[in-house]
């Protein structure tokens, strides 16, 4: 296939970014309110900051979180309609005023007595989300729209992820179409639920998105400047004050700019290389200097995950009884990595109490991502050190690689006790969504590997077929599998 002109690329990348607007609103709105993860905590604290009360402790329910969840919400998560003789109850918004206020009466004193374990998770989404929350009130939106506002509000971070995903991809395969292209593509198709939802993940993908460009740009072939070092901290920080699983990424950044200052430093560039480490480390801590201090003032603790563990019941093992873990047999690393890919590719919704997946693709998501990833790896071993991607490519894998490390970290430390998930009969930590900041290094990655196995082929048509074939089943099992929801008469369409 002849290289396309950079108008069409552009034109077909902005055709990417509004398919993933419409998709993400689509599946946004057909979703109704609260769903299994966590949404109704998220919803609480998006409520707080838009009021200016952020928590400064382990607090319970607001009274309007709670009346949104005696309203707006839906028992089709959990409960399958056999439960209520086969039809569910008309929704409790449609009744009338003086059996809602019933309903009021009778439910929301029960969720404001219920104890909102994220309370201490960090600020920078619920910040946000809480001003974007605002503004929807303040165009007159009713409630119910205005909770869906909110999670609209992904639909800019679906947007933006697609133009930085293609922007990474251009920096790190030096203007090559395909990769671009691909990785655009790959992110406006990627079915992660949590775009679905008002929760941060999706914004971390963004805000690491910012560090990924600044980083490509800080360990490319030309001069570096320190001002990418300081987006680079800055959009770091941010990534991890969105969500405190973000933290490893902090690791990954440092390692790579101390691996640029060595080189620098054999050229004769020691200040240079010292001054952008320097201002990485200053636009990092600073941030999350503050947040620490904070923490230690209202919570006790510095990320104010002590008390949040307390109350799920985790207990820290022994340093000596981590190694018993199921995780280090083949079959237990087999479940861990197979469910955890599989949830970051589609998520961890359920409807009717069933999780909101097939088994083939499943087993297509982790099973192509794992050979996705095994080849990259195998390509980068052994092509000339020289190349321009070969640093930018470990670095995207090495992001991955260590969220994916942390999630192992936390499977094997604690004993779960009674905690439904993770227990003790399952011990792993499997939520795809805490990867999402790694996506577009994760997409990069697969993107690369499409062309090199197309490499083998004599026809260079196939690695657009092979892209094209990823795109159209996986929409397919998209739509497939969450057309239920779209019939529901609790979502924004009725």
């Amino acid at each position: 296939m002849n290289e396309l002109s950079k108008v069409t690329v552009r034109w077909i990348v902005f055709g990417l970014c509004a398919f993933a607007a419409i998709r993400v609103f689509a599946f946004a709105a057909a979703f109704p309110f609260f769903n299994n993860v966590d949404e109704q905590s998220h919803v609480d604290l998006v409520v707080k900051y838009a009021h200016g009360n952020p928590p400064r402790a382990i607090e319970p329910l607001s009274p309007e979180a709670a009346r949104y969840l005696a309203l707006y919400r839906t028992p089709e998560y959990f409960v399958s309609p056999e439960n209520y003789g086969g039809q569910y109850p008309q929704p409790n918004w449609l009744l009338s005023s003086e059996e809602r206020q019933r309903v009021l009466e009778q439910e929301a004193p029960s969720w404001e007595s219920r104890t909102n374990h994220e309370s201490g998770e960090p600020p920078v989404y619920y910040g946000i989300a809480g001003a974007w929350f605002n503004i929807g009130r303040g165009l007159g939106l009713g409630e119910l729209t205005s909770l869906y506002w909110v999670r609209f509000l992904n639909v800019i971070f679906a947007v933006a992820l697609v133009w930085l995903g293609y922007r990474a991809a251009l920096i790190v395969f030096d203007q090559h179409q395909f990769p671009a292209i691909a990785t655009a593509t790959l992110l406006a198709i990627w079915p992660q639920s949590s775009f679905y939802s008002v929760q941060g993940d999706s914004m971390a993908a963004v805000t690491f998105g910012f560090a990924i460009i600044a980083m490509l740009k800080l360990l490319g072939p030309e001069q570096p400047k320190i001002l990418p070092g300081i987006w680079a901290g800055l959009a770091v920080a941010a990534t991890c004050l969105i969500k405190t699983a973000n933290f490893p990424l902090i690791l990954v950044v440092l390692a790579a700019l101390i691996f640029k200052t060595t080189r620098l430093a054999r050229k004769g560039q020691l200040a240079r290389g010292l001054s952008i480490l320097g201002g990485f480390v200053i636009s990092v801590m600073v941030p999350l200097g503050l947040w620490f201090g904070w923490n230690e003032r209202h919570f006790g603790d510095l990320t104010a995950t002590k008390s949040k563990i307390e109350l799920l019941g985790w207990t820290p093992k022994a340093f000596s009884d981590w190694w018993s873990h199921p995780i280090f047999t083949p079959i237990g690393a087999k479940d861990f990595w197979s469910e955890l890919i599989s949830s970051f590719w589609r998520g961890e919704f359920i409807w009717h109490g069933q999780r909101l997946a097939t088994w083939w693709s499943d087993a297509f998501y982790w099973t192509a991502s794992t050979v996705a990833l095994a080849i990259a790896i195998i390509f980068l071993f052994g092509r000339r050190r020289s190349e321009p991607h070969r640093v930018a490519l470990w670095f995207a894998i090495f992001s991955f690689a260590a969220l994916v490390g942390f999630l192992v970290l936390l499977s094997i430390r604690f004993d779960f006790g009674q905690c439904p998930y993770p227990s003790r009969e399952h011990p792993y930590f499997t939520s795809g969504r805490l990867l999402n900041a790694a996506a577009v290094p994760f997409f990069l990655v697969f993107a690369y590997a499409i062309e090199r196995i197309s490499s083998w082929s004599k026809r260079p048509a196939i690695r657009w077929i092979l892209l094209g074939g990823i795109a159209v089943i996986t929409l397919i099992w998209q739509v497939s599998i969450n057309a239920p929801v779209f019939y529901s008469h609790y979502n924004f369409f009725h």
